[in-house]
C-alpha cells in the first residue's frame, strides 16, 4: 500500500453574504477556463525537432538519454524539461531545453507550431512543439544530459506504424484511508483504466512511453495535412 497522503484542506473565508446566481455567473465568465487539479501537476515542455535535409529528406531528430541521469536514463526521448519562472511561455522552455542538450544556438531553431498538451500519470503535464532545426547548427549534445543522437527520416516515420500494448492502472489507497466513508468499503469498485502504450523501433532503437505518443500524434497531424512542412 501507499503512504499515506491526507492533506488538511483549504481553510473556508467568512462570507460577509450569500453570492447570487448574477454574482456567481459574473465570476464564472470573468476566468479563463483552465484544467482542474494543474497546479498539482510538473509543467514540462518538449520540442519535436525537424532537420529539413537529411539524404535528401526532412527527418526527426531524437536523443538518447546520458546513462549517468537520474530518471529514464538510456531511453529515447526528444529534447525538453521542466518549465521555469524564467521562461515567458512554454514554448520558450521548448526551444531553451532544446538548445542547452543539443548545444545550439536559439537563432538555429524555429517553431512550427504547439502540438496538443498531454497530461501523464505520476502528475506529467507535457507541453509539446514542432520546430525546425536549421542546416548551420552544429550540433554537439551536452554528454552531461545526452548520450547521442539520431534522425529518423520522416518517409520512415510516415510508413511505420508503432506496436500497441495496454497498460491497466487503478487506484491504490493509503492504510488510513477511510473506507467507513464510501460505499461498500474496501470492496468499492474503483474506475480502472487502461492506456494504450506504443513502441517504435529503428535500427536498435526503441521509442515508447511519453515520447512515442507525441511522436505518433505529431505523425497524425502530419498525415491530415501533408503541406505541414511545407
Amino acid at each position: 500500500m501507499s503512504p499515506s497522503r491526507r492533506r488538511d484542506g483549504p481553510q473556508s473565508p467568512e462570507l460577509a453574504q450569500v453570492p447570487d446566481v448574477a454574482s456567481i455567473q459574473a465570476a464564472l465568465q470573468a476566468r479563463k477556463r483552465g484544467l482542474l487539479g494543474q497546479d498539482l501537476y510538473v509543467k514540462t515542455a518538449v520540442l519535436v525537432p525537424i532537420v529539413r535535409d537529411v539524404d535528401g529528406q526532412p527527418a526527426v531528430l531524437f536523443e538518447k538519454r546520458a546513462a549517468t541521469l537520474r530518471r529514464q536514463a538510456g531511453e529515447i526521448c526528444f529534447p525538453g524539461g521542466h518549465v521555469s519562472e524564467e521562461d515567458a511561455d512554454e514554448a520558450a522552455t521548448a526551444i531553451r531545453e532544446t538548445c542547452e542538450e543539443l548545444c545550439i544556438d536559439k537563432r538555429h531553431v524555429s517553431l512550427l507550431g504547439p502540438l496538443d498538451v498531454l497530461v501523464g500519470f505520476g502528475q506529467l503535464m507535457v507541453y509539446p512543439y514542432a520546430g525546425v532545426i536549421d542546416e548551420a547548427a552544429q550540433i554537439d549534445p551536452n554528454p552531461d544530459e545526452v548520450a547521442e543522437v539520431f534522425t529518423v527520416s520522416l518517409q520512415r516515420l510516415l510508413t511505420t506504424p508503432p506496436e500497441v500494448y495496454e497498460m491497466t492502472f487503478q487506484h491504490l489507497p493509503g492504510e488510513d484511508f477511510p473506507f467507513h466513508l464510501i460505499p461498500n468499503g474496501r470492496n468499492y469498485k474503483w474506475r480502472q483504466g487502461v492506456v494504450p502504450q506504443l513502441f517504435y523501433q529503428f535500427d536498435g532503437y526503441v521509442i515508447w512511453g511519453l515520447t512515442a505518443r507525441i511522436l505518433t500524434h505529431f505523425l497524425d497531424i502530419v498525415r491530415a495535412a501533408p503541406e505541414f512542412l511545407a
